[in-house]
């Protein structure tokens, strides 16, 4: 059986704390960014209601930005870290690279969905 001290159980606590506040602000702000990224990528596809100009362009900034691994993204984005959090270390800072990471991702899952929505359902709503 495991016996922790008081200073030991006080780090668990505030990791768990801090990761979960972590993944709460990444995928709130995550999802804030993303969705309407996903509808833009979907709206100006080129079956879509929009220029595809628009579409090319977050297309590739999407693209991009996925395929960036995370530490390496993490080290790109210190001075907007800085700038926004105003310290480029701890539990606040992580969640920038973070949401720049997630938002392509839950923008892609979006259009994704949105594609997946029958024309014909399309079709009656916009008639109604």
């Amino acid at each position: 059986m495991f016996h922790f001290d008081a200073v030991v159980q006080e780090m668990i606590i505030n990791g768990i704390w801090e990761t979960l506040y972590m993944t709460l602000a990444s995928t709130f702000m995550g999802y804030v960014l993303g969705l309407p990224l996903g509808i833009a990528l979907a709206v100006t596809d080129k079956t879509g209601i929009r220029p595809p100009v628009v579409y090319r362009v977050l297309d590739v900034i999407s693209n991009v930005l996925r395929s960036i691994p995370f530490i390496i993204l993490l080290i790109l984005v210190i001075p907007l870290t800085r700038f926004i959090v105003g310290q480029s270390y701890g539990s606040s800072a992580t969640v920038v690279p973070l949401v720049i990471a997630a938002a392509p991702f839950i923008g892609r899952m979006v259009e994704s969905s949105l594609k997946e929505v029958d024309h014909g359902v399309i079709e009656a709503a916009q008639s109604m």
